[in-house]
């Protein structure tokens, strides 16, 4: 696999998922004041429910998508800092609007933390409009869509 691909995520994968995820969104326990969602998630049930894709060998980057009647939703998208730069954020955000489409969806969701402040400079760049803010739980969350006509 070169690191173009991104594919369905396997059992063995399990723990690259886990590093990846952890790598990602450890430097954000600090600012948000608590350990992101993300880190909290059963990633072997993510990946034997067929909800996670990964790129690069070794895994670089990931997605966990889930897809719901109406559109995708793009629960995770995790770049290990080693690869920030090499636009593997760019390819796995084409992937999900992709993997959408061939789903016959026509939008795709996501949410971020407000403190996450890069996020909210980057998913508009991608398409994304900022739909609510709302808190869940202990998370204060922007929630964005992206129509895919």
């Amino acid at each position: 696999m070169t690191d173009e691909e991104i594919r369905p995520a396997g059992a063995a994968d399990v723990p690259a998922v886990a590093e990846v995820i952890d790598a990602a969104f450890r430097p954000c326990i600090e600012r948000i004041g608590q350990v992101p969602q993300p880190m909290r998630e059963d990633h072997a049930a993510n990946v034997a429910a067929g909800r996670v894709f990964v790129t690069g060998d070794p895994v670089l980057g990931l997605v966990v998508v889930e897809a719901f009647e109406d559109h995708l939703f793009l629960d995770t998208i995790a770049v290990h800092p080693a690869a920030h730069g090499r636009g593997v954020g760019r390819r796995l955000l084409r992937f999900v609007d992709a993997r959408a489409r061939a789903l016959g969806l026509p939008e795709v969701r996501l949410c971020t933390n407000a403190l996450m402040w890069e996020n909210q400079e980057i998913y508009p760049k991608y398409g994304y409009r900022p739909v609510e803010r709302r808190v869940d739980g202990p998370y204060d969350r922007i929630h964005y869509r992206k129509r895919l006509l």
